[in-house]
């Protein structure tokens, strides 16, 4: 169905979208060990643990740009480090952990009361998939187009307003998935991994220094099936992620480690869908050690203009062997070397970095037409490709020597960083 980009007000709306973001990093000792001590925060709305006791969990507000949610997440930062600060503890700026000392080393999250359900499903997922996965941390980026933009574009579609959000989001979606590669190549941060964790993890030598995001490579944190989902009406997918259920292939539909979902407003539930869907989750976003708040404005901005423009494009179906194609597509993307690894496509395959210039290439000119102020955007992240460095470069250049040890040294910065502290040009 997608968007009527004839329409003026559609145009007129565009530009504006509602941005969210949940943002994971461990606490460590000052030695980059992982802490022992109890979560500091109770009943914060903004902060929560996720796997790990030790594993801070930043849930922000929703904001209409970029700015302010940047600057919401640097005062909830702030109120943390106020905190942890007090305890010489740190928060570790990486997706990969710092030392690890084994299994035993991360403490599952100990939910008690009402919620002790939590802590039961911590230690399923970690007997099922093991404690170490776990310690990947990352950003899960929430994205919803405004009401304005969903009034008029199912005005403009002549369509019922409820069935045309689901529609959008449903396409959306399955569109996302296929072009999530480019997300990760992008913006990949993780290259790095401390020795103990190689060792405890039982990556092989070769491994350890093939990624440029190990949490979003075939060694990451994965569910250990691909799953085909319904993409053809809310019920569609419903029913494609209850199979998996009905199976005994997930516990619930929270286990589906899916590089994009959509969600209901309020809690995650299948039935919570059948309300109408609220946003897109997108799940594979690094942290970036290279900014206090883990993501550039830049990147928000192109993940905007990523959003609208797979409205424009066509609407393919997407059946199992395209759906398998795109989860291995940023497996491949996530790797280090962008020259001898390829992205593989219906008709034929072209190296990561070949392939990304060539879709970036094909945004820049729709954003030219319909999202001009957003073009820089685009440009970024061209430029990141040509004449820059990608994230994952830069990282493993200045950390790949004494890892732990420089970490704590930017944690420590970070600190008692100003607002909007950020180190890459």
């Amino acid at each position: 169905m997608g968007l009527d980009f004839n329409s003026t007000a559609v145009k007129q709306n565009i530009i504006r979208a509602e941005y969210g973001m949940e943002k994971e990093s461990l606490r460590t000792d000052l030695n980059g060990n992982l802490s022992h001590t109890l979560h500091p925060f109770v009943d914060d709305p903004n902060i929560d643990r996720d796997f790990c006791e030790n594993q801070i969990e930043i849930i922000s507000d929703v904001f209409d740009n970029a700015d302010a949610l940047l600057a919401h997440i640097d005062d909830i930062h702030n109120k943390i480090y106020s905190a942890l600060n007090e305890r010489k503890e740190l928060l570790w700026p990486f997706s990969n952990p710092p030392l690890v000392k084994g299994e035993d080393d991360i403490p599952v999250a100990g939910f008690t009361g009402e919620m002790r359900s939590k802590t039961v499903y911590r230690n399923y997922l970690a007997k099922k998939y093991g404690k170490m996965k776990m310690l990947f941390s990352g950003i899960h980026f929430n994205f919803s187009f405004t009401d304005e933009l969903i009034t008029v574009a199912a005005s403009a579609a002549g369509k019922n307003k409820f069935d045309f959000k689901n529609s959008i989001y449903l396409e959306l979606a399955k569109k996302l998935v296929e072009y999530n590669w480019l997300i990760v190549y992008l913006t990949a941060a993780s290259p790095v991994m401390d020795e103990s964790f190689v060792r405890y993890s039982g990556f092989s030598a070769e491994s350890a220094h093939s990624y440029a995001s190990v949490r979003c490579s075939r060694v990451g944190y994965w569910n250990d099936f691909i799953p085909i989902l319904g993409y053809e009406s809310i019920e569609d997918y419903i029913v494609s992620v209850q199979k998996y259920i009905d199976a005994g292939k997930l516990k619930s539909v929270s286990e589906l480690y899916y590089p994009v979902r959509m969600k209901p407003r309020g809690k995650n539930t299948l039935e919570g869908l059948r309300n109408g869907i609220n946003h897109i989750e997108l799940r594979t976003l690094d942290l970036n050690p290279l900014t206090r708040a883990g993501i550039f404005k830049e990147d928000i901005h192109f993940i905007h203009v990523l959003m609208v423009y797979l409205l424009s494009i066509e609407n393919r179906y997407s059946d199992e062997n395209a759906q398998i194609r795109s989860v291995l597509n940023i497996k491949r993307a996530a790797m280090f070397d962008d020259k001898n690894n390829h992205i593989e496509f219906a008709d034929g395959s072209l190296p990561l970095r070949e392939a990304a210039l060539r879709e970036l290439d094909r945004i820049r000119v729709f954003a030219q037409k319909y999202l001009p102020v957003y073009l820089y955007a685009v440009e970024y992240q061209q430029k990141k490709l040509t004449d820059g460095r990608r994230y994952a470069e830069i990282v493993k250049e200045q950390y790949s020597d004494e890892f732990v040890q420089k970490g704590i040294e930017l944690a420590k910065s970070y600190s008692h960083a100003p607002k909007g502290a950020a180190v890459y040009v």
